[in-house]
């Protein structure tokens, strides 16, 4: 059976930011990728234009296109302000994405991190765990945290910080994760900013150098469940 991978962040270009080199690599050996977006990434720059959404949400299919992703879909709940809505409809939501897989589900769910200062990010966490509740009758499954530029590495105490566990060498893979973020033409920012394309391959070769390979995305194990 076809290795089935979730990838469900908050804003268009987290799922690059976090994981793109990666799911990169999976979609190449033949997994079955597939992305869900919670938030419209646009409203809190004032940006409420449909269009405007709509030309993003392009930048995001032609971006999980370069990752080879096999779908990617789009929910609407509102940008930077996902707290002013019910924890239990961003579960909702997870869970329908859920059950649009086959079988016993993603056998792998990247996420954001717990403890990222994005207020989104940190409701998008919560809501996958509770989503992909290991209840009876549930498959194996590894639930991972990812480090997004410009927001995990900017959080502070009390929120927890990341610490990765898992690292996974992309050096075959980085320059698709900066040709997908690039796809995304208003994400981008100019370097030393870290959501940059310079600052992709400067954080790849850091956690490259901690795990010897040439460039790694990593992630902090959540959740492992082996039935």
């Amino acid at each position: 059976m076809t290795r089935q991978i979730a990838a469900i962040f908050a804003h268009p270009d987290d799922e690059v930011l976090g994981a793109g080199a990666t799911l990169a690599r999976l979609a190449g050996e033949g997994a079955e990728v597939r992305i869900l977006i919670l938030a419209t990434g646009l409203e809190s720059r004032g940006q409420t234009d449909p269009a405007a959404i709509e030309a993003l949400r392009k930048q995001g299919r032609a971006a999980a296109e370069i990752l080879g992703a096999a779908s990617i879909e789009f929910a609407d709940f509102p940008d930077n302000r996902m707290d002013t809505v019910a924890l239990h409809d961003i579960i909702r939501r997870v869970e329908a994405f859920a059950e649009t897989f086959d079988g016993d589900g993603p056998e792998t769910i990247f996420t954001h991190h717990g403890g990222d200062l994005n207020i989104d990010h940190r409701l998008t966490h919560q809501g996958v765990l509770t989503a992909f509740r290991p209840l009876p009758g549930t498959g194996s499954r590894d639930i991972v945290a990812c480090e997004v530029n410009s927001s995990t590495e900017w959080a502070a105490p009390p929120l927890a910080p990341f610490e990765p566990t898992v690292f996974v060498d992309v050096a075959a893979t980085i320059d698709r994760k900066a040709d997908a973020l690039a796809a995304y033409e208003g994400e981008l920012r100019d370097w030393p900013h870290p959501r940059s394309v310079e600052g992709i391959h400067a954080l790849a070769r850091t956690r490259g150098m901690q795990c010897g390979a040439a460039a790694a995305e990593a992630f902090a194990l959540v959740r492992r469940v082996t039935r």
